[in-house]
């Protein structure tokens, strides 16, 4: 564990010193990078460790703070997250040292980008609440200046509010679960929580709690509007890694609250396919290629937390083979999305970086302009839809291995509602197929639709290198899946409170399975490497040519011509429009020989026109109700202190 709390120092010297180099942007720059790339180097190796089953000795350390002592350990859980939570921002930080204005100093931006790497690391190994919740506090405001960072743009100040209020009403739950737990147990040490007569109140805060910061639909409303503000390798540390802190919160609380009951589950699952569906048709909806990311997060959120409700139902009826399964998928997951959404946030990073502009309709054509981040785009678009052989087929054929045996060994209900949720996550899968296809299609292939994206040119080795790498890590999860099961046992055990042994054997019974995708996978790549070097040795001494396709007799197309995002994926949207009530702006052709015509489509955010506006515009007039409080005069401010303390008084007392 010494080599965590130096990894957590590293972060930390490396930001200050980024932050103390004043206006030498090169001096920030080495600082910030070398800091995110030593630290994870000095983290991954005790959480490599934990992940193979060794021991990992934890620190506990004397402190002022009441109920408790400064706690860390890493067991299987807490390495699962440590992995990717330390090497996604060493690549983001190697492709932010190009990405980032080389006009500006960033000392500031590097020193909240390793405070966001230090925190996450000591929110997974923390073992007391208290810790916890400043490790969570220092996340959440290290986040929100990085959210900022563009602060001069209107858009940008109000995503970072929206930000900052939806991360604090969380912690709010949070803090009354962790008092209770506190006062209950007369301790806030992990060790000492039990759950006592309240499991269940305590459940229904973490799932409110951590699912603000995870994003679970209807608390998502700040997701689609803080990724789109960040620097692009911020947003792919945030929706890569930072937001499954709210999964691995949810987790760990699950571990203090005995067996659970049934119901958990199916509250889980139900939230899954909400966010599943939902985040992947607002997605399949947005003409911004950040925003369309944004919710597709919540979608893949989504299918995480459909996932564990699987595998709390398999606890919850005793049954070892569903519950291993359903956590071991979820699980797995959670490092396979930190691989492919950090690679498209990456990847449409270089989009904005090569032509100025994150609107999918007025991109195409890249694919010519810069060929390796159309191939790492594409790579990664085949991932998060679930389709072999890469990484995310593998985590979600877990999620219906498990779910199937679910339906076979359930009695009651049971299997009919795992049926609806295997229906709910292969809709998922067909909708986030179409909705890469479009993002894919739209952004690289095709003609340039404006002079920008005419004017395109491949990003620098820097930013290419840490895409690259993301790349090939999805590649290769998926197609040695049978060695890259095994690492979950420790991980799935502590999830789900059994021995190491019994999850181990149940993941056993995978690897069948797994070898036989495996070996498809692996017969895939053959054939089309094969296909390849076929063609060139055919080509090989030949002139080859490009012309024009026959066009259907018209020799002259335009982009014009060209699908739209919108008109894309308008089949699919018209199909769900009661659910996304997409409001059409049409100027229509007239005359008989029309000059102009045009369509604009937008869709809201229904939870956050609907729900969250018209509440917050009431806080707000109620707030204005009472601004009569607000005089000015410090006596009466003190009066309202003392009466607040003799009213808590009082309450002790009785």
């Amino acid at each position: 564990m010494y080599l965590i709390v130096v990894a957590i120092g590293i972060y930390l010297l490396g930001g200050v010193a980024s932050f103390l180099s004043g206006s030498s942007r090169r001096a920030a720059m080495a600082f910030g990078v070398g800091a995110a790339v030593l630290g994870a180097a000095a983290a991954a190796i005790p959480a490599g460790m934990a992940l193979a089953g060794g021991s990992v000795e934890p620190i506990r350390w004397a402190w002022n703070m009441p109920l408790g002592s400064f706690s860390l350990a890493m067991d299987g859980l807490s390495a699962l997250f440590v992995l990717p939570i330390v090497v996604l921002p060493a690549l983001a930080a190697i492709y932010g040292s190009a990405y980032l204005d080389r006009a500006k100093s960033h000392g500031r931006s590097w020193l909240c980008f390793n405070l966001l790497a230090a925190s996450m690391v000591l929110l997974v190994v923390a073992r007391n609440g208290l810790l916890f919740l400043v490790a969570w506090e220092v996340m959440s405001l290290s986040s929100f200046f990085l959210v900022t960072s563009e602060n001069e743009k209107e858009s940008v100040r109000q995503a970072g509010w929206t930000y900052l209020i939806a991360m604090h009403l969380g912690t709010a739950f949070l803090l009354v679960m962790f008092l209770l737990l506190g006062r209950e147990n007369n301790s806030l040490d992990f060790e000492n929580f039990t759950a006592a007569g309240m499991p269940s109140v305590l459940f229904l805060l973490a799932v409110i709690g951590f699912g603000t910061k995870a994003g679970f639909l209807p608390l998502h409303v700040w997701l689609p509007e803080a990724h789109p503000a960040a620097p692009s390798h911020v947003s792919a540390v945030m929706s890569g890694v930072m937001i499954k802190t709210g999964i691995y919160g949810l987790v760990r609380t699950l571990t203090f609250l005995g067996p659970p009951l049934e119901w958990w589950g199916w509250v889980l699952i139900g939230v899954g396919v909400t966010s599943g569906i939902l985040g992947v048709l607002l997605a399949l909806s947005q003409s911004d290629l950040k925003r369309l990311l944004a919710y597709s997060s919540v979608e893949n959120i989504g299918i995480i937390t459909l996932s564990l409700g699987v595998g709390l139902v398999g606890l919850a009826r005793g049954n070892m083979t569903v519950a291993v399964l359903g956590f071991a998928g979820g699980l797995l997951h959670v490092v396979n999305h930190a691989l492919f959404k950090g690679l498209l946030f990456l990847g449409a990073g270089a989009v904005l970086h090569a032509t100025g502009t994150r609107e999918i309709d007025r991109l195409g054509g890249l694919i010519k302009k810069m060929p390796w981040t159309a191939a790492t785009f594409l790579i990664a678009s085949v991932a998060i839809a679930g389709l072999p052989p890469l990484n995310g087929f593998i985590s979600e054929l877990l999620i219906f291995v498990g779910s199937l045996k679910g339906m076979v060994a359930l009695g009651s209900w049971g299997p009919a509602a795992l049926l609806a949720a295997i229906g709910c996550l292969a809709l998922i899968g067909g909708l986030a197929a179409a909705c890469f296809a479009k993002a894919g299609g739209v952004v690289f292939l095709g003609e340039p639709r404006t002079e920008q994206a005419a004017k395109a040119h491949e990003v620098p080795s820097a930013m290419l290198i840490p895409m690259i790498a993301l790349a090939l890590a999805c590649i290769l999860i998926g197609l040695l899946a049978p060695l890259v099961l095994p690492w979950l046992s420790e991980a799935v055990a502590v999830a789900a409170g059994l021995p190491v042994e019994t999850a181990h054997a149940e993941l056993s019974g995978t690897t069948g399975l797994a070898n036989g995708m495996a070996w498809a996978g692996g017969a895939v790549v053959v054939i089309l490497g094969g296909l390849l070097l076929l063609r060139r040795r055919l080509l090989a001494g030949r002139k080859v040519e490009t012309a024009g396709t026959w066009d259907c007799g018209y020799v002259a197309p335009t982009a014009r011509m060209q699908y739209t995002a919108s008109s894309f994926a308008e089949p699919l949207t018209e199909v769900f429009q009661m659910f996304l009530r997409t409001r059409r702006e049409a100027q229509l052709p007239t005359g008989l020989f029309p000059r102009e015509a045009s369509l604009v489509t937008h869709t809201p955010d229904l939870f956050g026109e609907s729900v969250f506006r018209p509440a917050f515009q009431g806080v707000k007039w109620l707030m204005g109700r009472l601004q009569w409080l607000q005089h000015g005069r410090l006596q009466l401010y003190v009066l309202y202190i003392v009466l607040a303390l003799l009213i808590l008084l009082a309450w002790k007392l009785g």
